[in-house]
């Protein structure tokens, strides 16, 4: 089941920007490893879920994942064949707005060659580039 907000105070919102580098969430805070994003991009909800299945599976329900990001833009799809004009149209999926530095994923409980190995699985999944981080302190 994909992410959506529960409730939205506007169902359909603009484009928007993604110019800059990320302003929070952009260090480890949970788990000792992560993987940040270099890129920026557009993360769709089922991306997320795929990436979050691939981390999990390698891991084979050992230590603890945390998702950093959420989908809260949605994105609206005019039906195929449909002619110009007459409004927006309806809400397709939603995405999260990843800038450079974002946390996307963190996990714990794990040695550092399993955390690489499902990171860089996850990576895969994802449709900008990433880094694989691991906590300093």
């Amino acid at each position: 089941m994909p992410l959506t907000p529960s409730r939205t105070k506007y169902r359909k919102t603009q484009k928007g920007s993604l110019a800059g580098n990320a302003k929070g969430g952009d260090t480890i805070a949970f788990g000792d490893f992560a993987i940040q994003a270099l890129s920026r991009g557009y993360f769709s909800s089922s991306q997320i879920e795929a990436a979050r299945v691939a981390i999990t599976r390698h891991m084979k329900r050992r230590g603890k994942v945390w998702i950093r990001i959420f989908p809260h833009k949605p994105v609206t799809k005019k039906p195929l064949e449909t002619r110009m004009g007459k409004g927006k149209g309806p809400v397709e999926y939603y995405v999260a707005a990843i800038k450079p530095g974002t946390i996307l994923f963190e996990v714990s409980g794990v040695t550092l060659t399993i955390a690489r190995e499902a990171m860089r699985l996850a990576d895969n999944k994802i449709p900008f580039r990433c880094r694989f981080l691991q906590r300093t302190d």
